[in-house]
């Protein structure tokens, strides 16, 4: 990626008249006159364009650290963003989010620093501007728009409610989430607490701020289920048998993930989304995918290392 944007066009037309005296022989000299003028005119005309487009061929790109792409993610969500653990035991920051951000930091000619925090937190950095990007999974959820603008969609996903396969029987549709009885969970701040409210409004919801907490509460059977992005669900299913992705879930916003910006940069997500739409022209996006759920599948460490 070029840290000065390529597609910027100079839009504009410049009229040019001329008033030629009276007079024999000024009429004579005026066919020279006006070609001679029109000559500067088109100069002149070539100079102011030039001057334009070189001052509009992409707008400098500004972050919060001069030279850097500062990022924000949730390392708790597999394969979007985890730890991939290493033969010698050593964790490394994985997932196609984290791909897609070195991606995006190349074709911008930054270097990337990711800043690991909670989900909230991820929303938090935007909110303060204190990262330029967050890449974590989000859906463009318009209630969002106030705090952050979004980029194109560069992953299409879906929605899903998990339970142990020991009680999937119990949730034949939807209309059997919505129970008194039960205890459903979903990530704090995440739009799968809009979900639960609309399709389980009935049901006791517990927000929970990691997604692996939400899991280490449906393995110990203190969740009777709960609302998962697909990927991330199917994903937990297969590392624990246990778990069911038991119905997909209905979501009027935009199915799919965009990348949080700090809102108003405009250069930057122009930037952003050249990169997005070249990543997918490429098939880098279903390399980063394959490659992503490869290393989900192996030894993996998901929420922040200090905890």
């Amino acid at each position: 990626m070029k840290k000065k944007l390529i597609s910027a066009i100079l839009i504009g037309a410049m009229t040019f008249s001329m008033t030629a005296c009276g007079g024999a022989s000024k009429d004579a000299e005026a066919p020279a006159q006006t070609e001679q003028s029109a000559e500067t005119a088109e100069s002149t005309d070539a100079t102011e364009e030039a001057a334009g487009e070189e001052a509009s061929a992409g707008a400098e790109i500004s972050t919060v650290t001069p030279g850097k792409l500062t990022v924000a993610t949730s390392p708790d969500f597999a394969p979007y963003e985890f730890y991939a653990v290493g033969d010698d035991g050593t964790p490394t920051l994985a997932g196609f989010d984290i791909a897609l951000a070195q991606y995006i930091a190349d074709y911008l000619g930054l270097e990337l620093e990711v800043v690991p925090v909670d989900f909230d937190g991820v929303l938090m950095e935007l909110q303060t501007k204190a990262v330029d990007l967050g890449v974590a999974g989000l859906s463009p959820d318009p209630k969002r728009e106030s705090i952050m603008d979004f980029s194109d969609i560069y992953y299409e996903g879906g929605q899903s409610f998990v339970c142990l396969q020991s009680n999937k029987d119990q949730f034949a549709s939807l209309e059997d989430t919505n129970n008194p009885d039960i205890e459903v969970g979903a990530q704090t701040g995440a739009i799968q607490v809009d979900l639960a409210q609309a399709n389980s409004p009935d049901a006791e919801l517990i927000q929970l701020t990691k997604v692996t907490d939400i899991i280490a509460e449906l393995l110990a059977g203190k969740l009777d289920g709960a609302y998962i992005e697909t990927a991330v669900a199917e994903s937990y299913a297969k590392n624990y048998p246990e778990l069911c992705v038991a119905l997909d879930v209905p979501y009027d916003g935009a199915e799919g993930s965009a990348i949080g910006i700090s809102k108003g940069n405009d250069a930057l997500k122009a930037g952003v989304n050249e990169a997005i739409a070249k990543a997918k022209a490429e098939g880098k996006m279903d390399e980063f995918v394959a490659t992503a759920n490869e290393l989900a599948s192996g030894e993996i460490i998901e929420g922040l290392l200090d905890q």
